[in-house]
């Protein structure tokens, strides 16, 4: 039994995990950062912990294995206890247990169990699809004002202005006047009389193009058989999730790239922080959902996850 998928599956919508008998997995959500040496952003996540002392059964997980695998609760129970006991057994010889996408365990010194958290998968499902980057560091230049003192002043002479005679000026400006005043009347009438003229011409030409249309006649003597198109619409609250795009266009590559792979792909809308969800498809019930993920992160993506949402 692959006890580290069940873990896995439930850590992205539960803050503990409790193993019976063995220890509970926890995540606490941490905001985003930025790292001062190399400039590294990262989104917010969820870091795993582990705590030995949590142990009692809370049916949680084998509730989950017992709804995917359709056995029996008690059944799922005594496959979990027996797993335990396997595990504990490596750890008491000094082998490291290896809990893929989640962690490594071991035992120290004192025989309590020490936790290594993996961080290959961020369980906080509202950062999916984002990444951590690198920015290069800006450099700022300061300027220094030198500031200088004027000691001396120049002395301003003035020169008196001699008046001449300018009245032609005043004629002259009022010829301009005159003249532009004529130009712009001119100028508005010929603008008028060329509106008027292509308004009569638009009119002629619609008139004798009503008249064409009156007079032609369409008949189709061999019309084409009406195409019948039958879709096969996807329904169900649990989708398989391939990937969420900030540029819908993205998303639409997405789609045609998984449907030429065969997979009933769609899109599902926007998240809240506007990212576009793309699907490999949707289910009806948990346990179709979760077999086709166990397929499609064995054969195509190991990243893929179920996402519950109901759709308008």
């Amino acid at each position: 039994m692959q006890l580290e998928t069940y873990i896995s599956d439930l850590l992205y919508r539960y803050d503990c995990v409790t193993v019976p008998g063995f220890g509970a997995f926890l995540t606490n959500r941490v905001s985003a950062k930025v790292h001062e040496t190399t400039h590294t952003f990262y989104p917010p996540k969820k870091v795993l912990s582990f705590n030995e002392q949590l142990q009692n059964n809370d049916g949680l997980l084998a509730n989950y294995i017992a709804e995917v695998e359709k056995i029996p609760y008690a059944t799922a129970t005594e496959k979990i206890s027996k797993k335990v006991k396997s595990i504990k057994s490596y750890l008491v010889e000094g082998e490291t247990i290896q809990f893929e996408n989640i962690g490594e365990l071991v035992l120290n010194a004192d025989g309590n169990m020490v936790f290594d958290p993996s961080s290959h998968i961020n369980y906080l499902t509202d950062s999916f699809g984002l990444s951590h980057f690198t920015s290069s560091d800006i450099t700022r230049e300061v300027y220094k004002e030198t500031v200088e003192t004027i000691e001396e002043k120049a002395p301003i002479a003035f020169t008196p202005e001699k008046r001449s005679n300018n009245n032609w000026l005043k004629y002259a400006a009022a010829a301009v006047i005159v003249l532009g005043l004529g130009g712009f009347g001119a100028a508005k009438y010929y603008s008028g009389t060329i509106e008027e003229h292509n308004q009569l011409a638009q009119e002629q030409a619609n008139e004798q193009l009503d008249a064409k249309v009156q007079e032609a006649t369409f008949v189709i003597s061999n019309p084409l058989p009406a195409a019948t198109l039958s879709l096969d619409k996807q329904s169900g609250n649990y989708h398989i999730v391939a990937g969420a795009f900030r540029v819908e266009s993205n998303s639409d590559k997405k789609v045609n790239q998984l449907r030429a792979k065969g997979y009933k792909a769609r899109k599902i809308g926007a998240n809240r922080y506007g990212l576009h969800e793309v699907v490999y498809a949707s289910f009806e019930t948990r346990a179709e959902a979760q077999s086709e993920l166990h397929k499609i992160r064995r054969e195509h993506n190991r990243d893929a996850w179920l996402l519950i949402k109901k759709l308008d």
